[in-house]
């Protein structure tokens, strides 16, 4: 009897209709005004039990209760933002409770032109150590105080760092002193006070730290999205990060501005492809660069890009709503003329917390691959529309195989942009590969 039991309860367990219940969502996510259709193959009626019908609609009805056959799609159709739950019965018997999270309606214009990048880092970046010839000996001050490659200096005796000309003078008055320096520096997450005694050169008579450091950083990138309620706009879809160190840039200060692409040299395998820009009309600020995160840079813009492809906002598509299917991207291959071209999401990454690699893409678009190979650096931050929704952004490519890269999901990057759509931001780990 109990081996009998045993295979009654197998073959329950594996049945169709057991995987799809068991498989029904515990959370719906819909966005205001969206429609999202749900199916269980189990041929029977069963009763959903809506929580707050002003807040839902359940197969087009807007009651308490709504007998429903699970083995034909149901729909639901969020009316307005707020909370409600189903609960899924057979018969009386209570089968499952969904929580219905509506969020509102988020709407953005999608980017896809060429920019050029300016950052100014907070403090300066320790890129390398050098020897200081003072006659007696040769050593690096720096390298002796304890000062590592990747390090950054915000602070020398009390003063917070700006630039290098701020360093060069309490370093020299530290040396006519003959006082040692003492640095605020930050270290991954940690801040370290550190001691350090210039040395004179004796060769250009100037007192020296022993250290190479760099303040800023430029380069060209595609823009991916401008929220006009609050101003906000991303870009790139991965972190700037320093070109001999490959740490992630602190961003003190940064701009945006209007880039064009004079050439590009097409992708092959083994060589990623790149875009060759120039910064054009560089007075003309577009945006304020404020955060530098593993999934672009973020900041304010003042009105609505230029050449945008989009006259008005378009919706965005939660992590959760991506399918594998044809999408398009929107970059520059020529000058600043944003243009629309074909791609495949050929893999969705199921994410419910943040990732940079949520989908990979393949470039289907012949003119494209003619003319870039596939995807090329500066084309990162590129918008992939799908079914008339923006839901993400280009990042990476595959070094061995041009025509595909990887893509990160909008959700994220609208989450670093102050534009959230979770109720919390979790933690994640920061992600390496090629950018695109």
């Amino acid at each position: 009897m109990g081996a009998f039991l045993l295979l009654i309860t197998a073959l329950i367990v594996s049945s169709t209709p057991f995987r799809d219940l068991s498989s029904f969502p515990h959370e719906l996510r819909l966005l205001e005004g969206s429609l999202q259709q749900l199916q269980v193959s189990v041929p029977v009626m069963g009763t959903l039990v809506n929580s707050n019908p002003e807040i839902v609609k359940v197969n087009g009805v807007e009651a308490r209760e709504v007998k429903v056959d699970l083995s034909k799609p149901l729909s639901v159709q969020p009316k307005k933002a707020g909370h409600a739950e189903l609960a899924l019965k057979w018969g009386s018997i209570p089968l499952k409770a969904v929580k219905v999270n509506v969020l509102p309606d988020l709407r953005v214009v999608p980017g896809g032109q060429s920019i050029g990048v300016k950052l100014q880092t907070a403090g300066v970046l320790v890129v390398g150590h050098h020897l200081v010839n003072t006659g007696a000996e040769k050593y690096s001050p720096g390298e002796r105080a304890g000062v590592n490659v990747g390090d950054t200096i915000i602070k020398m005796n009390d003063l917070f760092i700006n630039d290098m000309s701020d360093v060069k003078k309490v370093v020299n008055e530290a040396g006519a002193k003959k006082e040692p320096i003492q640095l605020l520096v930050v270290r991954g997450k940690e801040k370290l006070s550190l001691s350090l005694t210039p040395a004179k050169d004796t060769k250009d008579k100037e007192y020296r730290m022993g250290l190479y450091i760099r303040d800023s950083a430029a380069g060209v990138g595609t823009l991916t999205f401008y929220e006009p309620k609050s101003g906000a706009f991303g870009a790139l879809g991965h972190v700037i990060s320093d070109v001999d160190t490959g740490q992630a840039i602190n961003v003190g200060d940064g701009q945006i501005v209007q880039a064009s692409v004079t050439s590009i040299e097409k992708g092959e395998s083994g060589n990623p492809g790149e875009k060759f820009a120039r910064f054009y009309n560089e007075n003309q600020i577009l945006g304020s660069i404020t955060k530098n995160t593993p999934f672009g840079i973020f900041g304010k813009m003042k009105e609505k890009p230029n050449r945008s492809l989009y006259s008005e906002p378009i919706p965005i598509a939660l992590a959760e709503q991506v399918q594998e299917g044809p999408a398009k991207i929107l970059t520059v291959v020529d000058g600043q003329k944003v243009e629309e071209f074909s791609i495949e999401i050929v893999n969705v990454v199921k994410q419910h917390f943040p990732a940079t690699k949520g989908m990979v893409i393949k470039v289907t678009d012949k003119r494209l691959l003619q003319k870039t190979g596939g995807i090329v650096q500066g084309m990162s931050g590129s918008p992939i529309i799908q079914n008339g929704k923006l839901v993400g952004a280009v990042t990476h490519v595959f070094v061995n195989d041009p025509t595909s890269g990887y893509g990160c999901y909008i959700e994220w990057m609208l989450q670093d942009a102050g534009v959230p759509v979770r109720s919390s931001s979790p933690s994640f780990p920061l992600q390496k590969g090629k950018v695109a």
